[in-house]
């Protein structure tokens, strides 16, 4: 009975009592402030109809590989920003074959931009599928040539093709640079575009291309500095 009226029961422990071995198993949430997330890629937010065309046209290849062709009923479904969803997750998986198929939808129903070309010359080339690369820049004279407007997409095409080691396709894409303008002198490139145009062509072995590029940089110079 002493013991009982001296020892008063504890039901819970109190924070001083708590064992501090219980409280560290208690994992931290922390959540960060949602301006630190990084902003959305155009592109790449995949809709309910952009999967399922995906899924429809790997089902397809899967049931005839040899097949050149895709279902074009699945893709004429779907409007721009699908279409070019679709082709960057195929390009992400890997799938260079599906998304040519797209790429070709979007070149004929709207206009490619370059970085577009870029992208698949880059996929092909990881692939080896070097051949298909020079085919892809026929396409691309066939669609009207290139536009100044779009410097950076021209960059990254013009080092994509190189990187694939396409001296061919460098100097077509180069030719189509001249016609669209920056031959006659109303067009004029940027001093990073003529290095790599330079560059590749000197590993080309196209000396005479790059002795042309560098000639007509360092005339552009002259004139922009007043210097003889």
């Amino acid at each position: 009975m002493a013991y009982t009226l001296h020892c008063k029961p504890t039901l819970f422990p109190t924070p001083a009592t708590a064992s501090p071995a219980v409280s560290h198993r208690l994992p931290a949430i922390r959540c960060g402030p949602r301006d630190n997330r990084g902003p959305l890629l155009k592109g790449r937010i995949l809709s309910t109809e952009a999967i399922q065309a995906i899924q429809s046209l790997k089902r397809s290849h899967r049931a005839n590989p040899a097949s050149p062709s895709l279902p074009t009923h699945i893709l004429s479904r779907l409007i721009k920003s699908d279409l070019v969803a679709a082709f960057n997750e195929l390009l992400r998986q890997e799938h260079c074959t599906l998304a040519l198929g797209v790429f070709s939808t979007i070149r004929s129903e709207y206009r490619a931009d370059l970085n577009m070309y870029a992208d698949l010359v880059s996929a092909l080339a990881k692939k080896g599928l070097r051949e298909e690369i020079d085919g892809l820049i026929g396409e691309l004279e066939m669609d009207g040539g290139i536009s100044f407007d779009d410097e950076k997409g021209l960059l990254k095409l013009v080092k994509a093709v190189i990187e694939a080691e396409r001296r061919e396709s460098t100097v077509r894409i180069y030719g189509l640079m001249k016609r669209s303008g920056s031959d006659s002198g109303s067009v004029d490139m940027d001093d990073h575009l003529g290095k790599v145009l330079r560059n590749g062509f000197r590993r080309f072995g196209e000396d005479a291309l790059a002795d042309e590029v560098e000639w007509k940089f360092g005339r552009f110079y002259k004139e922009i500095l007043g210097k003889p």
